[in-house]
């Protein structure tokens, strides 16, 4: 049976101020109704075509067996959790800037989904996803977990622990925990190396470290990543993939692991990741 058999509901999720966002959403969905596929608007994208009713954004991948992402990077982050907890693939079409999650442009997104739903499972990228606890909350992000100061905070000091063992004890503007996705977001800003994603790892990256000497830390996907937060006078903030956040209080411990959820990414059938880490960040060109 085909995968177009299969899929009866595809849930649409959009960045809302997008440029052409109402043109490209009206295309999409004509393109599943061709195929007698439902399709269900987050309540925003409804508005935008004048329709009442529809779920709100973290309800959506609950009863779909595919979602598809109208927007950046940001908007495919904001319901990666909930994607993988539905176990639903993700079909991320560019309406932002760089778009390393959301790759696939506009004038390739029928042509992918076509593909995709003749043959779904030959473009899906099984990402990683990291656990972040933090003392009665519990959660989990594709890209990364980021501890930084404040805006007018001086250096923050932190413990890292590995596997129960103290490691070391950075002084600096904070510390990336990220996944191999993530190395191409904030950690990569950061200095930190490009990891394929299906390279099974953590990566450690310094923000701006007052030792010059501690360098990006790759480790094994099965570690547990414990921070401790020494400063004392200063304000830290915990931001998990740039979307939710808080000041973190002192002695605080975050734990990070692998979390065995992944997400199902679609890709497109006719880039590899070296090709799309050549046109986005013009690498080794």
């Amino acid at each position: 049976m085909s995968a177009e058999k299969k899929i009866k509901r595809v849930g649409i999720i959009i960045k809302p101020h997008a440029h052409g966002i109402e043109s490209i959403l009206k295309e999409i969905i004509a393109f599943l109704k061709a195929r007698e596929i439902e399709p269900v608007l987050e309540k925003i994208a409804a508005e935008k075509l004048g329709l009442e009713g529809g779920p709100e954004r973290h309800q959506v991948p609950e009863n779909c067996q595919a979602l598809v992402v109208l927007g950046g990077d940001g908007t495919l982050l904001s319901i990666a959790p909930q994607a993988a907890r539905a176990g639903i693939p993700v079909i991320g079409i560019n309406l932002g800037r760089l778009g390393f999650l959301t790759e696939i442009p506009v004038a390739e997104a029928l042509p992918v989904m076509d593909a995709f739903l003749n043959d779904r499972n030959g473009f899906i990228s099984a990402r990683t996803l990291l656990e972040i606890s933090y003392q009665n909350i519990q959660d989990i992000c594709l890209n990364d977990v980021v501890l930084n100061k404040a805006a007018l905070a001086r250096m923050i000091e932190l413990m890292i622990y590995i596997d129960g063992k103290e490691v070391t004890r950075l002084k600096g503007d904070g510390l990336i925990i990220s996944s191999p996705t993530g190395s191409t977001a904030y950690s990569l800003s950061a200095g930190g190396p490009i990891v394929h994603p299906a390279i099974d790892s953590i990566i450690l990256t310094p923000i701006c470290p007052h030792t010059l000497s501690f360098r990006p830390l790759l480790v094994p996907a099965s570690s547990k990543i414990s921070i401790k937060l020494l400063t004392q006078e200063e304000k830290v903030y915990l931001t998990i993939d740039g979307q939710r956040g808080e000041v973190i209080p002192k002695n605080a411990i975050i734990s990070v692991r692998k979390s065995s959820l992944t997400l199902k990414l679609v890709t497109s059938p006719w880039r590899s990741y070296y090709q799309l880490v050549k046109e986005k960040l013009g690498w080794a060109e």
